[in-house]
């Protein structure tokens, strides 16, 4: 009988402590939502961009990306961004897909503009420069140096034979 008391009371420790546990998995992956404002922004290229990616200002997470859709008529990319309500952005701020390094995962880097007008939600930033296709930058780099480097402008002989 008491073993049965004590089994009980340890089971419901470890049920109250993995309830802990995923409460703050809960809270600390934003999975509740930023509650913030809506803003949108259109790319040429997304590329390693999905849904729950960060928005950052200065380094710091401002928002998040809620939604990615394309628009078929100009086949570019729209970037729904759920921003923080307590950051507000100057309407001639402006927003690239960036990375945290060279094979870091991506993110959408916001430099905020000077105007006194700031972006209602709803609104959309209009400055947006897209993901860099790495592959084809080397490709260029490479490319591009060979054929210029390795033939160098030939000087004229001097009469006589001297340089």
């Amino acid at each position: 009988m008491q073993n049965n008391i004590v089994d009980t009371l340890i089971g419901a420790i470890v049920v109250a402590v993995a309830a802990g546990f995923l409460y703050f998995l809960y809270a600390g992956s934003n999975a509740a939502g930023l509650s913030g404002y809506d803003v949108s922004a259109r790319f040429q290229r997304v590329d390693g961009l999905s849904v729950g990616t960060d928005v950052r200002l200065s380094g710091i997470k401002i928002g998040s990306v809620s939604a990615l859709t394309l628009d078929p008529k100009t086949y570019q990319a729209t970037v729904h961004l759920d921003i923080k309500n307590d950051v507000k952005l100057p309407d001639d701020s402006s927003i690239m897909v960036t990375s945290t390094g060279l094979l870091g995962n991506s993110y959408l880097s916001v430099s905020p503009g000077g105007s006194d007008t700031m972006i209602a939600p709803g609104g959309s930033i209009r400055n947006t420069q897209g993901a860099v296709d790495l592959m084809s930058l080397i490709g260029r780099f490479v490319g591009g140096s060979s054929g210029s480097a390795s033939t160098p402008a030939a000087k004229p002989a001097a009469p006589g034979g001297s340089p």
